[in-house]
């Protein structure tokens, strides 16, 4: 065999492929942390180790506004403080709080235009933007014209009956 190949290495070949590819895959099976792209809409939130993708969130509500006619948002890093502590507020009271008070609490903070969508039960990104575009409040708030940053957070209770509270907070 002039070429260099040796046709007794090819199962020793054969086996390193197939371990690294064991290992690879080994290292992802733990990951908890969204991934960029579609899978991070449907990743269940209801376990403490895993976390809301903001970025995602923010792409898909700026994608759906843009598609209605409005510009996109940013994520605020004020507005997102203040949503990750609202939605743990409403996981350690085991119920969603009222809009109109956040909204109120949001404007007395400085933010204008404020508004708020915050709700429970919702398990995944994708079901909470599928219930939020399917509800005329919840919609206006995600197309609010004069809004230009958000903040989005969940909080997961394993003792509640709703498992997953979210709040989506948005202002000029």
């Amino acid at each position: 065999m002039g070429n260099g190949f040796v046709p007794a290495r090819l199962p020793h070949v054969a086996a390193a492929a197939a371990l690294a590819l064991a290992v690879l895959l080994q290292g992802c099976a733990g990951r908890t942390t969204p991934e960029a792209g579609f899978g991070s809409l449907y990743l269940p939130l209801t376990t403490a180790s895993t976390a809301l993708d903001a970025g995602a969130a923010r792409d898909m509500i700026s994608a759906y506004r843009g598609n209605n006619g409005e510009a996109p948002l940013r994520l605020d890093p004020d507005l997102q403080r203040l949503a990750e502590a609202e939605a743990a507020a409403m996981a350690a009271a085991d119920r969603p709080s009222s809009s109109r008070t956040v909204r109120s609490a949001v404007t007395r903070l400085g933010f204008e235009g404020a508004d708020a969508n915050l709700s429970a039960g919702y398990h995944t990104l994708a079901e909470a933007f599928s219930g939020w575009r399917d509800s005329p409040p919840h919609r206006a708030v995600m197309l609010k014209g004069d809004a230009t940053r958000m903040g989005i957070a969940t909080a997961y209770a394993p003792g509640s009956k709703y498992k997953v509270y979210w709040a989506l907070l948005v202002a000029k």
